[in-house]
């Protein structure tokens, strides 16, 4: 039995759905414009204060729902309660999607994937420095990695907002499909005797940037085209990982 249309549009938003938590976070979307919202999520047991009053105000005017819900409810739809501080917000990230949709509207890419990047900070910063340069989508997985939260979209100084994000539920499978449509797959590494700057692309490019401490993953580095490396001085052996997505979206 096949999917309703209805039922694959519905799922297909709620991907993009992402619920953030914590007053200073809530508010900070709720006054960006750019930001599309779903829903303004409300302790039943928040006493008054002045800063709920404003959301309220500004989720009239936005004119999108405001819930109201017990404390355990609430937990459960922020899944932080000893952080949520009563509040959370489902704001909807257009630019999620998932591989098929990218490649349907892109022949010609460069993609920086992410293979075990846990560190927030990382994740964010990463986001920022691929949505200032030339990088047309992240490649995120599902699972094993760092996930937009709060301190992502922080770090990320709202480009996370701006910048397309592919999510994956196995990365290797989904670089494999890539590469079944002719893109390329690089892994970084310090060991390699190619220099990125050396290196001719090809129209459809995937960057793959491995754990903070233990690189790409054996089945991940397996598949890929070709292994690169950032010439380094003075004996410096390695870089932070988003120090490295730097450079490549700068290329």
């Amino acid at each position: 039995m096949q999917d309703s249309k209805e039922y694959l549009a519905k799922k297909a938003f709620f991907d993009k759905v992402l619920t953030i938590y914590g007053r200073n976070a809530v508010m900070e979307a709720l006054e960006n414009e750019a930001v599309t919202l779903h829903k303004l999520h409300l302790s039943k047991s928040n006493k008054d204060a002045s800063v709920l009053e404003e959301m309220k105000g500004i989720a009239k005017r936005r004119e999108i729902e405001v819930a109201y819900h017990d404390k355990q409810s609430l937990s459960r739809i922020s899944k932080n309660a000893k952080q949520d501080q009563g509040v959370a917000l489902d704001i909807v990230l257009e630019h999620f999607g998932d591989e098929e949709s990218f490649r349907s509207k892109h022949h010609r890419y460069r993609i920086i994937a992410l293979d075990g990047v846990t560190n927030p900070q990382n994740l964010g910063m990463i986001i920022r420095s691929c949505a200032a340069g030339n990088v047309d989508a992240i490649l995120l997985p599902t699972k094993g990695a760092a996930q937009i939260s709060p301190l992502v979209i922080k770090a990320s100084v709202g480009t996370l907002f701006k910048m397309p994000i592919i999510k994956t539920t196995n990365l290797a499978n989904t670089l494999r499909s890539f590469q079944h449509e002719g893109a390329s797959v690089y892994t970084l590494s310090s060991l390699a005797s190619l220099s990125y700057k050396n290196q001719t692309y090809t129209d459809k490019t995937i960057f793959v940037l491995g754990n903070e401490s233990e690189g790409v993953s054996k089945a991940v580095e397996s598949l890929c085209d070709e292994s690169i490396a950032i010439p380094m001085q003075r004996g410096v052996e390695s870089l932070n990982v988003a120090v490295t997505a730097s450079l490549l979206a700068f290329l």
